[in-house]
């Protein structure tokens, strides 16, 4: 028998939702894999007075095997039961804090600073060497506010970028999977004027393919459909509200030629289309993924339709990492009203994704 899947997650900003939807969950994940957990002990520490509360837990020395040349300090968080006559140790993980400096002195609930933005950047760095050293099998993690992350002095745009710089991935791209839509985004955490400003034929091209060489290596579906959005309403209207389709047209055609030279996958690129249809038509079955050409085209319906079930796949890194499709939600932290069924759902597609990467065997699509 194989050993269970080992998931590494990553706290996200102490002071959002990310230590309650983590605490509520525990119990849960840890019937399917081993779970490490990196990031500020104080987030959780913040919560221990706060009613609402769905677990206990409580802090004991690590008696786990520390990872080689760990610097910060390393416990066992134990998960208890809430009843309070006798509470039940429901598991135990081990905790790695890269920034013990930062304490609940330095940090408000609710409430995003240079001192949350660094206990968050350390983290994920600290879960990705992790990750990438064999430690772990895959890299989940929960949501970052990079409007901290830039007062403590990190200039990223999100973990997308931040992850690709650490892998030395030559190429990224924030894919979005989910039971009733797939979808890829062109460009990520950019205005939208310098999405029209940069919007090149080569740079669409290279998305169409490598994200369809991407999908079929995990599906396996060989004659993957694949549609690319339109830029302008009504695909342009045949130049009538701009010619920027004509640019999409032309890497269509790059990325049709690129494939028909290679028998092996043979995936059909449609498009450009109507952003306002395309992404109902996906939804029912008519496509297998969709290539939004920024950020809130493909968020928006991502969203819309499925908010539970949608979560973060970087495409291009050497290891897993998925992550829930929403943020660091400050004013709901400490209230104990989060959802946590997306950051579990990301957590089932890193253990799915290992287990096709142990034994080959492709991830269906719906």
């Amino acid at each position: 028998m194989s050993r269970r899947p080992h998931i590494v997650i990553s706290l996200g900003d102490p002071c959002g939702i990310g230590p309650e939807l983590l605490l509520s969950s525990l119990e849960a994940l840890q019937r399917n894999a081993e779970i490490t957990v990196v990031g500020c002990r104080a987030g959780v520490d913040l919560l221990r007075e706060r009613p609402g509360a769905r677990v206990g837990w409580q802090w004991q020395n690590a008696t786990q095997p520390l990872p080689e040349a760990f610097e910060g300090k390393a416990y066992t968080l134990q998960i208890l039961s809430k009843d309070d006559l006798a509470p039940r140790v429901l598991g135990e993980h081990l905790w790695l804090d890269p920034t013990p400096v930062i304490t609940e002195a330095h940090l408000t609930l609710g409430v995003g600073s240079a001192a949350s933005g660094r206990a968050t950047v350390e983290a994920i760095r600290l879960a990705a060497k992790l990750t990438m050293a064999g430690h772990a099998d895959a890299l989940v993690t929960l949501p970052m506010a990079k409007s901290a992350a830039h007062l403590a002095g990190y200039d990223l745009p999100g973990h997308t970028e931040f992850l690709r710089d650490l892998a030395g991935a030559a190429l990224t791209r924030m894919a979005f999977v989910s039971p009733r839509l797939n979808v890829v985004l062109h460009t990520v955490h950019q205005s939208l004027r310098s999405v029209v400003e940069n919007l090149c034929t080569d740079g669409v091209a290279e998305t169409l393919i490598f994200s369809a060489d991407q999908f079929i290596r995990l599906t396996g579906k060989r004659d993957l459909r694949v549609a690319l959005c339109a830029l302008n309403p009504h695909a342009g209207e045949d130049g009538a509200f701009g010619n920027e389709e004509h640019l999409l047209e032309a890497a269509l055609v790059l990325a049709r030629a690129t494939f028909a030279a290679n028998g092996d996958m043979q995936p059909q690129f449609v498009g450009p289309l109507p952003s306002d249809s395309v992404f109902q038509r996906a939804s029912r079955g008519e496509f297998d993924l969709v290539i939004a050409l920024y950020h809130d085209q493909g968020l928006i319906p991502v969203k819309l339709l499925e908010p539970e079930k949608a979560v973060n796949l970087t495409l291009g890194l050497p290891f897993i990492r998925t992550s829930p499709d929403h943020g660091t939600a400050f004013d709901k932290a400490g209230r104990w009203i989060a959802d946590a069924r997306n950051f579990q759902e990301a957590v089932a597609l890193a253990i799915r994704l290992i287990e096709v990467r142990r034994t080959g065997e492709p991830l269906p699509l719906a």
